[in-house]
């Protein structure tokens, strides 16, 4: 009975020595590891490429800057000017995120776009645009005011632009402008839809004629701004892209929007250019005349088609009157003009991208013809 005694209490003495060993082992293994994950993403943050590190800063600090002196920012302003980002203030859906109007105490009323911190490349997105607007000057482009970057968020400010974009006004007949009138929204006049597209071919013409042409790969109704004045200013740079003197640039992935996008996309060129844009702006064109979206099908006859050959088709046939928007009073407008209107577009979206005009080619088209 004492051996059998004798031998419980040895082992309960082993297995208490054997506890303590392995206690003592964890605790030398837990003192070698990274004390937190902070510490693990500093350590990654110093080996990896310079856009990854930009991310990092983005995440884990506060940035704002103003290109006008005259406005200050900061992220507490930004909160309290948009109401903690109020759906109610939203204006617009622009790339990868939405656009809100807002007002600084004791400042300017601005149109603030909060891109959506989960949106494919949305952190190269930003910086795109904010690289891009923040150097350009031009009355027909829209105006960087500054921008703030405050963990996942990223912020660009801009100037506020009165009549909303010229989406709103070619196909939301419902509404009335709250902003500078009252009552209902008459339709844009024939006169007042040439400045426009005057306006964004200016716009284009500079940005495919500047030292580093830029490409702007998304132009659509929406993305053409009317000030008080109904004077264009073309928005949205979050898909441009700055190119060389080729006037190309090699993308993997498509940009902009069904509808406006040439028939290269179609077939799979992934080569952005600045004719793409021209294809664009003479689908613009012809959806401001016409008053029709250009994504939806169209019947000539009895056979149904695409938006774009079916109005190659009336403008073949010399029914290029008939196309004209039928809000549109017939009133001193002048079958010509109208004609030439038509040709211009019809040149800007050839299937050929070799056969378009240049933006700054269709300027002086325009101005030439449409006095």
């Amino acid at each position: 009975m004492e051996k059998t005694l004798q031998a419980i209490g040895a082992a309960m003495a082993s297995f208490f020595i054997f506890t303590i060993i392995l206690a003592f082992l964890f605790l030398i293994c837990k003192a070698r590891k990274p004390t937190s994950s902070a510490t693990r993403n500093l350590t990654q943050t110093h080996s990896v490429p310079n856009a990854v590190r930009l991310t990092s800063v983005a995440v884990d600090e506060s940035t704002c800057a103003s290109f006008d002196p005259s406005l200050q920012v900061s992220m507490d302003k930004i909160i309290v000017a948009t109401k903690n980002f109020s759906p109610d203030l939203i204006v617009g859906d622009g790339s990868f995120g939405f656009v809100y109007k807002a007002q600084f105490v004791n400042g300017p009323t601005v149109a603030i776009k909060k891109l959506d911190p989960d949106a494919f490349q949305g952190f190269r997105e930003f910086r795109a645009e904010l690289e891009t607007l923040s150097k350009l000057r031009h009355p027909n482009l829209v105006r960087i005011l500054g921008y703030c970057v405050s963990n996942a968020d990223r912020i660009l400010i801009y100037k506020f632009i009165e009549r909303g974009n010229l989406d709103f006004w070619l196909h939301d007949s419902s509404s009335s402008t709250d902003d500078v009138s009252s009552g209902p929204r008459l339709p844009l006049s024939w006169g007042t839809r040439i400045k426009i597209i005057r306006g964004v071919a200016n716009g284009l013409a500079y940005l495919h004629n500047l030292e580093k042409p830029i490409i702007h790969r998304d132009i659509k109704a929406s993305n053409v701004l009317l000030d008080s004045e109904f004077e264009a200013h073309i928005a949205d740079f979050g898909l441009a892209r700055m190119i060389e003197s080729s006037h190309s640039h090699v993308s993997t992935q498509f940009a902009g929007t069904m509808g406006y996008m040439p028939p290269e996309y179609k077939e799979g060129f992934t080569v952005a250019t600045v004719k793409a844009d021209v294809y664009s702006f003479g689908i613009l064109m012809l959806e401001t005349a016409t008053g029709m979206r250009p994504n939806l099908p169209k019947f000539y006859g009895d056979k149904e088609m695409g938006w774009v050959e079916w109005a190659m088709k009336m403008v073949g046939q010399n029914r290029e009157m008939e196309m004209v928007d039928g809000s549109i009073s017939r009133e001193g407008l002048v079958e010509e003009n109208v004609k030439e209107y038509f040709r211009i577009a019809r040149m800007c979206v050839d299937e050929l991208s070799r056969e378009r005009p240049a933006m700054n080619n269709v300027v002086e088209l325009l101005k030439k013809s449409l006095t």
